[in-house]
């Protein structure tokens, strides 16, 4: 009977370490997840920021979309300045940027005289640059920053959560926004809930106003 007590005491014992292990494990996946790839991501987005502003400082000419095509500023985020570059795949995500849409619906630019410009970015993990986009609400400033111009832009709705396929949000004339005739907009979408991908989370802004860079590069008062 001694013997037999002293094998189940063992066999508690061994079941938990494993599962002290398993903790600690996933534990430092966590950090891993939502701590590392935010510090990784941060510096490579950094990094592709400055080259894409030391373009901007060099002979003057078409702009080179290569590096980016400018940054995005949202002060009720508080995440700084994001980097803005061309395509919504994890790969590109992943950078610590937003990415504007080339497919399934291709998004308009800011410079295009109407149509919807169409964002991306990750939530958590990765630099999680629209983690705080529920925080928007309407009247908020959105503002775009490019080599010459400034696009001050204002959040008018939202939804809350919507199905990762509903391609409507992007569309030219949001109408989903509540929107029926073309105008300049722009959409910020991510995953919902905090921590998921299992739903998107929009928020809609329309052009107010357009300001010209100058000398110091001066932001609009949104930005001050």
């Amino acid at each position: 009977m001694a013997r037999a007590r002293s094998r189940i005491a063992g066999v508690i014992s061994v079941f938990g370490e494993l599962l002290i292990t398993a903790g600690v494990v996933l534990a430092l996946f966590v950090v891993y997840s939502l701590w590392w790839t935010n510090v990784l991501a941060d510096r490579a987005a950094s990094k592709q920021g400055d080259q894409m502003r030391e373009g901007w400082n060099g002979a003057p000419g078409a702009l080179d979309t290569k590096d980016g095509i400018g940054f995005l500023h949202v002060p009720v985020m508080s995440n700084g300045e994001v980097l803005v570059k061309k395509g919504t795949d994890t790969k590109s995500l992943n950078d610590g940027i937003a990415g504007y849409y080339a497919d399934p619906i291709k998004s308009a630019l800011p410079w295009d005289s109407k149509g919807n410009f169409t964002l991306a970015a990750h939530r958590d993990g990765h630099g999680a640059k629209f983690h705080n986009i529920h925080k928007l609400k309407n009247g908020d400033p959105i503002v775009f920053e490019t080599r010459d111009t400034w696009y001050v832009y204002k959040v008018y709705n939202e939804l809350k959560e919507t199905s990762k396929y509903n391609v409507d949000v992007l569309q030219p004339v949001p109408k989903e926004s509540g929107k029926s005739k073309p105008g300049r907009y722009i959409t910020l979408t991510t995953c919902t809930p905090v921590y998921t991908s299992d739903y998107r989370y929009v928020v809609w802004g329309e052009l107010e106003r357009m300001e010209k860079v100058d000398k110091d590069r001066t932001p609009p008062a949104e930005l001050r």
